[in-house]
């Protein structure tokens, strides 16, 4: 893999699946954040005045409001705020920067984590957060476990798009 794709003086190898569930953990609280400025931009300047009126629209807005977020960050640096915590990467399979169109087809293909799980829940007619939220999870760990499986332990969104997640660290530190 390039070393030019990273930075100059980085190493790179490919992250632990604990390290990148925990970026994936980490990059859900800084989501919540900005989800939560975005939803209330939209309903100041819709002036919703319930959650269940223009719920659509919401929805639809912050699926926007996530894909430029990831598609920005990916396009630009390879990495989200949580990603540069963790020090891991996203790069092409040939170790070069994502192009913004590679980015969007990335996180459009990322909502495998929970499409299938969500998909369970409506056609089982689930309506307890508890159980929607064991549905997800099950999806989420079936997910890992594709990845856990594949010699390259990559997701499946990533073998979709042709990327790859990468740890990138100094040189002077060892990996963690």
């Amino acid at each position: 893999m390039s070393q030019a794709a990273a930075g100059p003086g980085l190493a790179i190898v490919t992250p632990s699946l604990a390290r990148r569930l925990a970026c994936f953990a980490y990059e859900g609280v800084l989501l919540f954040g900005v989800l939560m400025m975005a939803a209330y931009l939209y309903g100041s300047l819709t002036q919703q005045r319930h959650a269940l009126q223009g719920q659509l629209g919401l929805q639809l807005f912050l699926f926007l409001v996530l894909g430029i977020y990831f598609g920005w960050f990916w396009s630009r640096s390879g990495q989200t705020l949580a990603m540069k915590t963790w020090h891991i990467k996203v790069l092409t399979r040939d170790g070069q920067r994502l192009s913004q169109q590679r980015a969007i087809i990335r996180y459009l293909a990322s909502w495998l984590w929970f499409v299938p799980a969500l998909a369970v829940c409506h056609a089982m007619g689930l309506g307890a957060a508890s159980s929607i939220f064991a549905v997800i999870a099950l999806g989420i760990a079936l997910y890992v476990m594709a990845a856990r499986m594949h010699p390259s332990r990559q997701y499946v969104h990533d073998l979709i798009c042709q990327t790859q997640l990468v740890c990138v660290k100094p040189p002077g530190k060892a990996a963690a």
